[in-house]
């Protein structure tokens, strides 16, 4: 039986508290089986009760691994990785692959291609494929491993016939990536410039062949300088959106919020590995050996290779640095859905997808449901 048909027969459920909906907060109820089948009540600050947040289910466009497992294992692993981050509130996500040989990805991807299919109990929606390279400069790879190589708009077809590539980060100024770019985007995959020493202008050049956002911004990219702006500048000054990491070790504070001043739909990412849920030590990050140790992931030159961030400690993290809870959903959740086209995801409306967490008041999770299933949380 497929997994819409189960879903299809899940039992209509309540939930009472403050409802973060499409519309702004009500203090009432919301109804769902598989879909949101209602929301009532009265518009209210939720800081005039006690009661618990209801908000969209996190959205994370940008995932490698956690709980010891790394995407580009193949295998099982994509299946431990949605398992542990549904623990974190993550409702949907892309599964994220590295920069390696081309049979590397296709052995990935036939992993993925079930999983992006049907997902199965107790785990978030796989999306589709964010592919992190292999179409970035080799002088900034950070913590890539050295496979790079110009594009090829052949090889992301082949890739795209096993799994759907929903998401394809490059480096523009790379030769014949930039009329890539148009290509990729015809073929309804958006594109993010990363891992890149473009100029401002080779960045602006991007946006207007098709290109849409930037991954992990700061992060792997030409900085920005006042005589010579960098792809931090182009991004500041013409993006409507872009991902960033919120573990505050990749980026300071001040920084995440000079992004949300200036780009719109800045919307957050763990750039999470398998060592996301695990003991500090060695874990693999695609061909790479990082080590986790206070509270970050490193290359053994000290290098920053991803982090161990979820998407709950995500939000918690926006609302210390200053935003409010409702800005600070969007930018977990529906910008996100937003980038990718996605209206019947992050949001809570009526035939929105019942994705949804529940947190106390100090932003803990209480309970998560992930199209209208109810996921038995462990001890997160």
């Amino acid at each position: 039986m497929s997994s819409v048909q189960q879903d299809q027969q899940r039992p209509q459920q309540t939930i009472k508290g403050n409802v973060l909906t499409a519309r702004g907060w009500v203090s009432g109820h919301i109804s769902f089986s598989e879909k949101i089948d209602d929301i009532q009540g009265e518009p209210g600050d939720p800081g005039s009760n006690n009661a618990v947040y209801i908000l969209p289910g996190f959205i994370d466009l940008h995932v490698h691994g956690a709980g010891g497992k790394d995407t580009m294992e193949a295998g099982d692993a994509v299946e431990v990785i949605s398992r542990m981050h549904a623990q974190h509130g993550t409702t949907s996500m892309l599964a994220t692959t590295m920069t390696a040989p081309m049979s590397d990805l296709e052995a990935a991807l036939h992993a993925l291609a079930g999983v992006c299919q049907q997902r199965s109990a107790g785990s978030a929606r796989v999306l589709g494929v964010h592919l992190e390279g292999p179409y970035i400069n080799p002088g900034k790879l950070g913590a890539q491993p050295d496979f790079a190589h110009a594009g090829s708009l052949e090889q992301v077809k082949q890739l795209d016939a096993i799994a759907p590539i929903k998401l394809i980060t490059l480096a523009p100024e790379v030769e014949g990536n930039l009329a890539m770019v148009s290509q990729l985007t015809a073929l309804g995959m958006r594109v993010q410039l990363g891992h890149t020493l473009g100029t401002y202008e080779d960045g602006v050049a991007a946006l207007e062949n098709g290109a849409s956002s930037f991954t992990h911004l700061y992060n792997a990219m030409s900085r920005l300088d006042h005589r010579s702006p960098g792809m931090v500048g182009a991004a500041l000054a013409h993006a409507n959106f872009a991902e960033i990491i919120p573990d505050l070790l990749h980026v300071h504070p001040g920084a995440i919020k000079a992004a949300m001043r200036a780009i719109p739909k800045v919307y957050c990412v763990t750039d999470s590995t398998s060592a996301s849920g695990m003991p500090d030590g060695e874990y693999m990050l695609g061909r790479q050996v990082v080590h986790k140790c206070l509270g970050g992931v490193r290359l053994a030159d000290g290098t920053l290779a991803g982090s161990t961030l979820t998407m709950d400690q995500a939000l918690r993290n926006l609302v210390k640095i200053g935003l409010e809870l409702d800005d600070a959903s969007k930018r977990v959740s529906t910008y996100a859905a937003d980038f990718l086209g996605l209206s019947d995801r992050g949001r809570l409306q009526v035939n929105a997808y019942a994705d949804l967490v529940v947190l106390d008041r100090d932003l803990n999770l209480v309970a998560v449901y992930i199209e209208g299933e109810k996921i038995e949380l462990k001890d997160v």
